[in-house]
């Protein structure tokens, strides 16, 4: 979505305030014991409680596919994104847990994501939360009027690597705002300069998600749950952001 339209980006303001504002009350809620069915069910009723919808719920990403049957992605480990948050998984002392949410708000779609730990957990992937957190701020730094897609993903890759853990080259970023997933691609990889030029109202999910391992991946019998190839862990963070001729704004600040 590119929009100059000052209602159009104060819906967008507004229905990122309402995303940034469930998703900080479900992971205030990931903890021992606690199963991804209770935080899906919490994200839900907040979200329609502030007037907007969940955009994932029943969403099929083509036609004849099975739609997500939750409003709340929530992956634990080695699932990298898009899992289904069922009764059966129970949130364990270790665990580190994705949660990608997205919001519907008078017609304009905002998303966001965050990986946080339960409990007591290993250095290692405390490190590996830390270097998606700083992978996104990397990316973001590249971003504003008259920069590439390109610039966004080096900046991403560099950083992860740096941690010596991998990018996801299968998954990418994406544009949003009109629908859940629109052009252009943002890959968390990349060469500076290449890819689509960056233009002032573009509307943009920057989303890094970075393994332990390898960068393969593979998707589960369910047909959502997408999990790393070698069964590495796997950390993802996520914010919408407006590009402006000398930055960005995160629209989904949490």
């Amino acid at each position: 979505m590119i929009t100059q339209d000052p209602k159009e980006i104060e819906i967008l303001r507004q229905g990122g305030k309402i995303l940034a504002a469930v998703l900080n009350l479900v992971a205030a809620q990931v903890k021992l014991g606690v199963s991804a069915f209770e935080l899906d069910q919490l994200a839900e009723k907040e979200i329609r409680a502030r007037g907007a919808t969940p955009s994932f719920k029943n969403y099929a990403a083509q036609p004849g596919d099975p739609p997500f049957p939750a409003s709340l992605c929530v992956s634990v480990n080695d699932e990298v994104v898009h899992g289904i948050p069922t009764k059966g998984k129970i949130l364990k002392e270790g665990d580190i847990v994705g949660l990608d949410l997205g919001v519907e708000y008078q017609g304009l779609f905002t998303d966001a994501a965050i990986t946080v730990p339960v409990g007591k957990v290993e250095a290692k992937y405390l490190k590996l939360i830390e270097a998606a957190k700083e992978s996104l701020t990397a990316g973001l730094a590249k971003i504003k009027a008259g920069n590439f897609t390109g610039d966004i993903g080096a900046a991403v890759e560099s950083t992860a690597k740096k941690y010596r853990f991998q990018v996801v080259r299968e998954l990418v970023g994406h544009g949003v705002g009109r629908a859940v997933h629109e052009e252009p691609e943002v890959p968390g990889f990349g060469k500076p300069k290449t890819g689509t030029k960056l233009v002032a109202g573009m509307v943009l999910a920057i989303e890094p998600m970075i393994n332990a391992g390898s960068w393969k991946i593979y998707f589960a019998d369910d047909k959502w749950t997408i999990k790393t190839y070698d069964h590495s862990r796997s950390s993802h963070m996520e914010h919408t952001i407006l590009v402006t001729d000398m930055g960005y704004e995160i629209l989904t600040k949490i």
